[in-house]
């Protein structure tokens, strides 16, 4: 029997845990704080987003924008499927929604968190809370792990620890000789603290299109108007692609909006001016068009310079250009981030070209391993990161007998 510490009582760090243990191991989770599977607590609303319905690994490494490459090893060994089959045969009946997402049909998180924790008692596995390993030091055949005035021998390590906002949040790790990519936010909102779209906040639109302008980077999908500025997956999920981008630029940038991504601009052109022919003794403002909430077409009038009691046949080219321009690429000035404390996705970690992804293993200390967060792997909004931290998780505690 070997002893396994992991460290981080997440879940990356249980599902290793639940793994390592079930192969005869002797298993520890070493918790710092004294809250257990906190992210998947929270996570979705408090429903969890366990995964996402696309078992096809050649697309689902593409909602990574960090260790795509990586991952598609991984996945190969563990993958929504299994993960479905995985949390079904432990008493999680589950549901996919429209979108792909998958919640637990409970839609509580602790449905999730329960069978993770039967499991692990099941299995045998101890886990220690407000336990904070302060480092790790090899010794003979093993570790020994550090902890406040004394220490514990283990045979191999699983690190689980989780991404951490700070660069120090890392330095346990740094002595084994491995390098910390420095982390930065990732899935965040954009402020945009001068822009008179704030004064909407609730006005959501279903399918919208966003792009970083002078980059390349653009997502569509569910956009959110908020207190503070835009918010919705299309933005989250462009946070994450342009993560690195953004940080270097002190998230000060511009984006242009195009309210339903499947607009064209000649189209647009054509139907402002059909309406305008067909209608012309019509109100504009009280007869919103393309599906758009009335508050949110009135303010596109106002930008556009068309006064709220203006019929169609008053207002001139140049106004419906404006209008055309609102509607097709509304323009906002971003001024800084907002990101979710409890569900702070980071990007950065562990390099990747120092880990085996067939094992999880260090490829500079044998007999120590990595899963979850802590690497430099990080997933779109929609239960990716889940599906990530099972899969690595997965393969590291399998792989501690090899």
């Amino acid at each position: 029997m070997r002893r396994i510490g992991v460290i981080g009582g997440g879940a990356a760090g249980f599902f290793a845990a639940i793994q390592a243990a079930s192969l005869g191991n002797s298993v520890t989770i070493f918790e710092k704080t004294s809250k257990l599977l906190s992210k998947v607590k929270v996570s979705g609303g408090g429903r969890c987003n366990v995964t996402n319905s696309c078992p096809e690994i050649s697309k689902l490494v593409k909602f990574y924008p960090r260790g795509e490459k990586f991952l598609r090893r991984v996945f190969q060994q563990f993958s929504v499927p299994d993960t479905i089959a995985w949390f079904e045969s432990r008493g999680v009946q589950l549901k996919v929604e429209p979108d792909g997402r998958i919640f637990p049909i409970s839609d509580s998180s602790q449905s999730v968190i329960d069978a993770l924790k039967r499991e692990a008692s099941k299995v045998g596995v101890v886990v220690k809370t407000k336990t904070e390993v302060k480092s790790i030091v090899r010794s003979g055949h093993g570790f020994q792990l550090g902890f406040d005035g004394y220490s514990e021998q283990v045979d191999c390590v699983i690190v689980t620890s989780g991404g951490h906002p700070k660069s120090s949040g890392y330095d346990f790790i740094r002595p084994l000789g491995h390098r910390i990519i420095d982390p930065i936010p990732s899935l965040f909102t954009f402020n945009t603290p001068k822009d008179p779209l704030r004064s909407l906040p609730g006005i959501s639109m279903p399918n919208a299109h966003i792009r970083l302008e002078g980059t390349k980077l653009e997502y569509m999908g569910p956009l959110l108007i908020t207190h503070w500025g835009v918010s919705g997956p299309a933005v989250l999920k462009l946070s994450a692609f342009g993560a690195q981008w953004l940080h270097d630029h002190m998230y000060r940038a511009r984006a242009q909006i195009r309210w339903d991504a499947t607009f064209t601009e000649e189209g647009l052109r054509i139907a402002l001016h059909g309406y305008r022919e067909s209608y012309p003794k019509r109100k504009i403002s009280a007869h919103p068009l393309f599906q758009i909430p009335a508050r949110l077409w009135l303010f596109l009038n106002e930008q556009a310079g068309i006064d709220s009691g203006l019929v169609w046949h008053q207002i001139s080219k140049k106004q419906i250009n404006r209008l055309l321009e609102n509607l097709f690429r509304f323009t906002i000035e971003i001024d800084g981030k907002t990101t979710f404390k409890e569900e702070f996705v980071t990007a950065g970690g562990v390099r990747l070209d120092e880990i085996s992804p067939d094992t999880m293993e260090s490829r500079l200390v044998n007999g120590v391993f990595f899963a979850g967060e802590v690497i430099d792997v990080d997933g779109i909004t929609g239960g990716f990161n889940f599906q990530a931290a099972w899969s690595t998780g997965f393969v590291a505690g399998i792989s501690v007998n090899q």
